[in-house]
């Protein structure tokens, strides 16, 4: 019913089942966690009023400290969470009983609890978790974007400075700066254009 995806890694469709409710993925090298998406697979869908409650486990000296991340639904069938700033810093998990062995990794969790989704629709993830939006898409575009165009600006010429080379071509910084504003324009305005 479920799945679960580390950046970087296999995905995995076989939670522990905890309870008739309550599912977990076990989840290698805590410290090298990032990204995290959790979906669900299509086989069963979840009753009509339920969801899937998303929490990430990372271990402390106090056992596994639990936070909230998100939910995915029927209508939500999945989401991407960065959970790299959940993790408790040094100051938690550096303590006597905190540490490991040399070699040793820290395993973390990913747990699922179906849940009434009006119930779960109410709680909020705490401000540093993020999930993925269209804005943080749009962010990154714009950001590739300026740096494609800055790279490309720094080996402008003007037509003095040009020697004449037959092998290579040659294309106008104001091409590049006129496809740049049109891709600017049209992603402002609508940020899936590309996928048409």
């Amino acid at each position: 019913m479920f799945g679960c995806i580390v950046a970087g890694r296999l995905v995995q469709t076989d939670p522990q089942q905890m309870s008739e409710t309550q599912f977990v993925f076990t989840l290698s090298d805590a410290d090298s966690i990032n990204h995290i998406v959790v979906f669900l697979t299509g086989t069963t869908p979840f009753p009509d009023g339920l969801c899937g409650a998303v929490y990430f486990g990372y271990p402390n000296p106090d056992g596994m400290a639990w936070q909230f991340l998100g939910y995915i639904a029927n209508d939500k069938p999945s989401a991407i969470f960065k959970v790299a700033k959940v993790k408790p810093g040094d100051e938690t998990s550096n303590t006597v009983f905190g540490q490991l062995m040399p070699g040793q990794q820290k395993m973390a969790q990913i747990g699922i609890s179906v849940e009434p989704l009006a119930q779960v629709t109410q709680q909020t993830p705490p401000s540093h978790i993020t999930p993925s939006t269209v804005s943080s898409f749009q962010e990154f575009t714009r950001k590739m974007l300026e740096s494609f165009h800055n790279y490309a600006s720094s080996f402008a010429l003007t037509q003095a400075q040009m020697v004449p080379e037959p092998n290579k071509s040659f294309v106008p910084l104001n091409v590049l700066q006129q496809w740049f504003d049109n891709f600017q324009r049209r992603l402002a305005q609508n940020p899936n254009f590309w996928k048409t």
